[in-house]
């Protein structure tokens, strides 16, 4: 199925519930995708080159906030988007890692960009890859974040199998155990669910960035939003399409002491993808994010 854009669907606003790194709303737009609506916010720089930002399992259009300081200081458009069953986007049962393509090809016709780069952190890893197979046209080049591996590749470790087989199981269950901890989350403390993605002190990190995060956790899941259980299910299948097919410049970014992503089927995966560079740092999986999110952003001499 190839996902296609809806002429004249288009909707715009100030979005007062998405702050830039000024603390001010963003501007927002509604693109209706085969019938289903995808949300989308804009950080950083109207007039900069254009990058999407694809969020991880789960997550929402605000992760776009977090890089939004760099964005602004580098000249950065950002283009954050919220994938199906998450945020304010439609759920969309029977979707593929490989539909995210056509969903990003569809913002980027709603932002006027021809080609842009797609950076996805960790489930949103897959997606960035999956628009640069089944688009290629529309990227410039591709950086994953602590990034997911096919579930051919390497040992996915014993909690992320646990998750994937309740999710496919059970998933009105699994959505009860993420909508248990957004609410303790926001009523209690960030460190309840962050701790599960680093190993450092909770407090080691800055506070802002951990109730950005909190709060981009309460958008995903809150109200029972079906995206995390639909994600985790497919990032246990076969994503659609080989590493093979991703034919354009990918920087993988991982941490030499991930646990949710060991590093050994990164390296796998590094050798499959046909123009690849794998940039490892001394960290885990949620400070790889926080320690490189704006080298990310960086202008890449190899973009085409």
């Amino acid at each position: 199925m190839v996902a296609t854009a809806t002429a004249g669907s288009v909707e715009r606003a100030t979005d007062e519930s998405v702050a830039n790194e000024q603390g001010q709303p963003v501007e927002s737009s509604r693109v209706s995708v085969d019938g289903h609506t995808i949300a989308t916010a804009e950080y950083g720089d109207p007039a900069g080159r254009p990058v999407v930002v694809l969020h991880g399992t789960p997550g929402s259009r605000r992760f776009g906030g977090l890089f939004a300081p760099a964005a602004a200081e580098q000249g950065v458009r950002l283009l954050a988007v919220d994938r199906p069953g998450y945020g304010d986007s439609a759920a969309w049962s029977g979707r593929s890692i490989a539909d995210i393509g056509g969903v990003v090809a569809a913002v980027l016709d709603d932002a006027g960009v021809e080609r842009a780069g797609v950076v996805g952190f960790s489930g949103g890893g897959p997606h960035a890859l999956a628009v640069a197979a089944t688009h290629p046209d529309r990227v410039t080049s591709v950086d994953v974040i602590a990034g997911a591996t096919p579930p051919a590749i390497g040992e996915t470790p014993l909690p992320q199998r646990l998750l994937a087989a309740m999710a496919t199981l059970t998933p009105r269950l699994f959505g009860r155990l993420f909508g248990a901890q957004a609410w303790v989350a926001n009523h209690l403390s960030s460190s309840v669910f962050l701790s599960q993605y680093t190993d450092r002190e909770i407090d080691r990190f800055d506070e802002r960035d951990l109730d950005h995060l909190t709060a981009e956790f309460g958008a995903a899941v809150g109200g029972g939003r079906p995206g995390v259980a639909t994600e985790f299910r497919l990032l246990g299948e076969p994503w659609g399409f080989e590493p093979e097919a991703v034919d354009r410049p990918v920087r993988l970014w991982h941490g030499e002491g991930d646990t949710n992503v060991p590093l050994a089927g990164v390296q796998q995966l590094a050798r499959r993808l046909p123009d690849s560079e794998l940039l490892t740092v001394d960290g885990d999986h949620l400070s790889t994010l926080l320690d490189c999110r704006g080298r990310v952003l960086e202008t890449r001499t190899t973009e085409r």
